[in-house]
């Protein structure tokens, strides 16, 4: 069996150079591959378009490239917690394709399974549509969008096994799910890596030939974007 092994995330990221397009798994700061932007920030790789639901907050996830100007452009679904992402779009600094979600979640389904477009009816209408092609089906009118071409997708597993099978754990399987296998090379990371035939067949989410390398976490800090509580009283 072939191992998609690799011993760290340098070499994981091998090969991700300045002005390249890539896929970030992750939702918010849930599920989001933590070890991989840390190691780009260190790299200083910069001119980025980045595909993202949206940019994590100020001092984590994709907001740490932000923060050092590292991203050239961003598409995603939100702008949310991040103020610099909303600070850097305002004034122009950062490029940004904003994209509903359902269409940003399909354009990656769609790259993973080849499938180069396909006609939505969200955004029919809005500044979504301009200059994309319009056709009614069934008496609705519908845009075509198409498949994102990414040059790498980053996502991040729960487990994993050295055949590059996932396994995600809860709601971060998120965008990472319809993000493997979308770009030409797919980087898992994983917080465990098992030998191959470890894993159940049963419960597998991504199989691995979706996969090209995996590497184990360093460590994950999993931060919460918003904790609310109520008070004892309350």
């Amino acid at each position: 069996m072939i191992s998609k092994k690799v011993t760290s995330v340098q070499d994981a990221l091998q090969g991700i150079e300045n002005g390249m397009t890539i896929l970030f798994g992750g939702f918010g700061l849930c599920g989001i591959p933590e070890n991989s932007i840390a190691e780009l920030v260190i790299k200083e790789t910069k001119d980025l378009t980045c595909i993202s639901n949206n940019a994590g907050v100020d001092d984590f996830g994709l907001g740490l490239l932000l923060q050092k100007r590292q991203i050239k452009k961003m598409i995603s679904s939100y702008v949310g917690e991040n103020a610099e992402f909303e600070r850097q779009m305002l004034s122009g600094e950062l490029e940004v394709e904003l994209t509903p979600q359902g269409t940003l979640a399909e354009k990656c389904r769609a790259a993973q399974a080849g499938i180069p477009a396909f006609f939505t009816p969200a955004g029919y209408g809005t500044e979504v549509a301009q200059g994309k092609e319009v056709r009614e089906f069934n008496g609705k009118m519908h845009i075509m969008e198409e498949a994102f071409k990414a040059d790498f997708s980053i996502v991040k597993a729960w487990k994993g096994d050295e055949a590059g099978n996932l396994i995600f754990k809860g709601t971060a399987r998120n965008f990472n799910a319809c993000m493997a296998g979308a770009a030409p090379i797919t980087i898992a990371e994983v917080e465990e890596l098992v030998p191959a035939g470890m894993l159940d067949p049963n419960q597998i989410h991504i199989p691995g030939i979706m996969v090209q390398r995996i590497f184990q976490g360093a460590k994950f800090e999993k931060r919460i974007e918003q904790r609310t509580v109520r008070s004892k009283n309350s």
